[in-house]
């Protein structure tokens, strides 16, 4: 039983007749006629009382025509969901990002939601050694990753261009030297991320390379205490340029170049490579292109093929 025989069954319920059925439905009379025996034997009952010239129906036919137009109505609901979707009048966006991360999207959300303010927008925090997994398990849509994907079954774009700055109380000594040496902060107490990173890595193969201590002083699980606690002039910092933007701006801490250090960092949107992205996800990447090209750095869009990502580590 398929939407055309059901079309026509209706048809002929309400006109009453296979001739004026015909007509309406811009068929031929056989037509018609060949499409209500094909449907009467799929169904094993007679649909229309043949004795009658009224077109009447039998109780089969009576019992069909309620879920005959339950049908059409539903397919017309269905046709008209999807008009919703592709004019993000509706629709889900799901993403998955750390602490770091997420303050990325924001400026990325800002604009797309001026663009379509009717789709509903989550973004679930998690680790960053377990985003690509949620992806991949179907968790989530996308997701936002401070290192390269291993996975080849992930497609990624770098999206931003960040980097580590050393920061420091204003009423600090070196908050007035601009350039520092990196042998010069072995006696510094370091206010430090705790969780395990390919960042944290680097700072620690860093300070081993040029054989200078590194004393973390303090160990703590979010980005943000660590700002908040140097701002109060408690330690010092390696932080993401992204994090500690707005304390910079506002006088809170100070930059301070350190001779020897020089870690980039690529910020990447990643996807299920052969998926086939929900109208809300699409228009995400539209938003997050037209960013890139209107603002420039540090915004980027380069898609990355696989097997030709760099391992810078992050």
């Amino acid at each position: 039983m398929d939407m055309v025989q059901i079309e026509t069954f209706l048809a002929v319920a309400q006109e009453r007749s296979f001739s004026r059925a015909a007509t309406r439905l811009l068929r031929t009379q056989p037509a018609v006629s060949q499409t209500i025996r094909k449907l009467e034997a799929e169904l094993g009952e007679r649909l229309f009382d043949r004795s009658a010239r009224d077109g009447s129906l039998t109780a089969a036919g009576e019992v069909l025509l309620q879920y005959g137009g339950k049908l059409l109505n539903m397919r017309a609901e269905a046709v008209s969901a999807l008009a919703e979707l592709r004019a993000l009048h509706t629709g889900k966006l799901t993403l998955a990002a750390n602490e770091y991360t997420s303050l990325y999207l924001l400026p990325v959300l800002n604009a797309y939601r001026r663009l379509a303010p009717e789709i509903k927008v989550s973004v679930r925090r998690s680790l960053a050694s377990r985003i690509a997994d949620h992806v991949q398990l179907h968790d989530v849509e996308m997701g936002v990753l401070s290192f390269a994907p291993p996975d080849p079954g992930l497609q990624s774009i770098v999206v931003y261009q960040d980097s580590l700055v050393f920061v420091v109380n204003p009423r600090h000594p070196l908050a007035k030297r601009g350039v520092v040496n990196i042998r010069e902060l072995g006696g510094e107490s370091f206010v430090a991320h705790n969780v395990p990173s390919p960042l944290r890595q680097q700072v620690v193969a860093t300070f081993q390379q040029h054989k200078t201590a590194l004393n973390m002083g303090v160990e703590l699980p979010s980005l943000d205490a660590i700002k908040r606690l140097v701002a109060m002039g408690n330690g010092v910092a390696f932080l993401p340029e992204l994090v500690a933007q707005n304390e910079l701006e506002t006088g809170q801490l100070v930059a301070v170049k350190v001779k020897g250090v020089s870690i980039a960092r690529k910020l990447r949107l990643v996807y299920r490579r052969r998926a086939t992205l929900s109208y809300a996800a699409a228009a995400f990447l539209k938003t997050i292109e037209a960013i890139s090209r209107e603002r420039g750095a540090p915004f980027r869009f380069e898609p990355e093929k696989p097997g030709r990502r760099t391992m810078d580590g992050q």
